[in-house]
């Protein structure tokens, strides 16, 4: 990837999602890139994601990642494992700068865990997309996966109610499906799962999960470094927070896992 027009070291990461999920993501990535500008946009008018289809999510992307091109990023994350699944392929080379989705820049990372069956938790779409199915089988045909969907976990996200007795008994009523069928590693397959390891630790053995962007954070440092895109600035770099509806529910949300020292910015397109 050769530098863009108007693009520098120093230009943002772009992040998006449908709420405060994403910042799951947007928190591994800073902690390995400290001094990396980044601007993050939850989609909060249209959360939660799963529930949508492929062509309403094009819809909504489309003026995002113009957004993001309005800012100068020289890369975008897309913070979401919907997404990932369903317009990855659509979207890619709309714009010159990278996108990194998470699905497929993690699935070959787990395809060589030393592992035989696999389960996943994830959105509607994602499980009907088959995306970590069809990724992971490029590379590992033989391991067996186990797709389930958990209708009500990014709402108890969204809402703060994970610690709530009637949230807990939810999560541990689906939880208990997935051990059923004795899976050796769960993906979180979702940016807002990994809120809830807290709780399913609760019932089980936390290592028994994987947050994908534990390794996307990763990849993205090696490929940016790869593509000499690494920001050479010693000094903390600059967030800067969007949402396209209820700024301030957005921060609350998001206290608890990123600190935001502002409401983020309102914005419709």
């Amino acid at each position: 990837m050769s530098i863009l027009k108007n693009i520098s070291k120093d230009s943002p990461i772009g992040f998006f999602d449908s709420g405060v999920g994403g910042l799951t993501v947007l928190d591994k990535v800073k902690r390995l890139l400290p001094n990396e500008n980044t601007i993050f946009f939850g989609d909060t008018l249209h959360v939660p994601y799963g529930e949508k289809t492929k062509e309403q999510l094009l819809k909504f992307a489309i003026p995002i990642l113009d957004f993001f091109k309005q800012n100068n990023c020289k890369a975008v994350v897309m913070a979401c494992n919907t997404t990932s699944s369903l317009i990855y392929e659509d979207i890619k080379d709309m714009h010159d700068f990278k996108i990194y989705p998470v699905v497929q820049s993690v699935a070959k990372i787990i395809s060589e865990f030393k592992i035989k069956s696999l389960g996943v938790f994830a959105t509607k779409a994602t499980i009907e997309s088959g995306a970590y199915e069809r990724e992971i089988h490029k590379y590992n045909p033989n391991m067996k996966v186990y797709s389930q969907y958990c209708p009500q976990w990014v709402p108890i996200v969204e809402n703060g109610i994970i610690n709530l007795s009637e949230s807990k008994c939810i999560i541990k009523s689906d939880l208990d499906k997935m051990l059923s069928k004795r899976p050796e590693k769960i993906i979180l397959g979702c940016t807002h799962y990994p809120y809830l390891t807290g709780v399913l630790s609760e019932f089980t053995k936390n290592d028994l999960f994987i947050d994908p962007s534990t390794f996307l954070s990763e990849f993205i440092k090696s490929d940016l470094a790869n593509n000499d895109l690494l920001t050479d600035s010693v000094s903390l770099g600059i967030d800067k927070f969007y949402c396209s509806s209820n700024p301030a529910k957005f921060e609350q949300s998001a206290q608890t896992f990123y600190k935001l020292d502002k409401e983020p910015e309102l914005i419709t397109f």
